[in-house]
């Protein structure tokens, strides 16, 4: 096997992983799944390199690890409570899978700051960040004038921009 193929076959896994980790949680699985197909389509539209790709698809599957865990603990799952419980999660079951640890480093990163929207410091978190908000808008049904803000505010990279124009019919 390739490189590339055991990349797949990887995050195919957490895939699987994470769908058993939201057992019975059909809405976030939902939630991720959708993520993880936009992010993996900016990434490639914006021509990022494998090594970014794969970590970009880890985060997008991962992101939202610990909401439940702050359900049971907090009885609340704000972001910011995401990213203090996610990335502990996400390095158990990375190790787990024998992910890299740089790319575990990287994605525990992702997730403790993916609802920080000040210092985004890589094409990884911008995409990320960009791909949660395309599903996050449309879930939350926001008004097309927060949509455009979002898209004014948060939205840099090129692809990111068009697939938001054209979801939302912004100009």
């Amino acid at each position: 096997m390739d490189c590339e193929e055991v990349r797949v076959g990887m995050l195919n896994k957490l895939h699987f992983e994470m769908i058993k980790l939201y057992n019975g949680d059909a809405k976030r699985i939902q939630h991720f799944c959708k993520v993880h197909s936009y992010a993996k389509l900016i990434a490639e539209m914006e021509n990022v390199d494998k090594d970014t790709l794969f970590i970009i698809e880890t985060a997008a599957f991962t992101h939202d690890i610990g909401i439940h865990l702050c359900e049971e603990k907090y009885g609340d799952c704000n972001g910011k409570l995401q990213e203090k419980e996610g990335p502990a999660l996400a390095q158990k079951l990375l190790e787990s899978l024998d992910f890299p640890q740089n790319v575990s480093e990287r994605v525990q990163y992702l997730i403790g700051r993916h609802h920080t929207y000040n210092d985004i410091d890589g094409i990884d978190y911008q995409i990320l960040v960009e791909a949660d908000f395309l599903v996050n808008m449309y879930e939350d049904s926001l008004s097309k004038k927060a949509v455009k803000h979002a898209y004014d505010s948060i939205f840099k990279t090129s692809s990111g921009r068009k697939i938001c124009t054209e979801i939302f019919g912004i100009d």
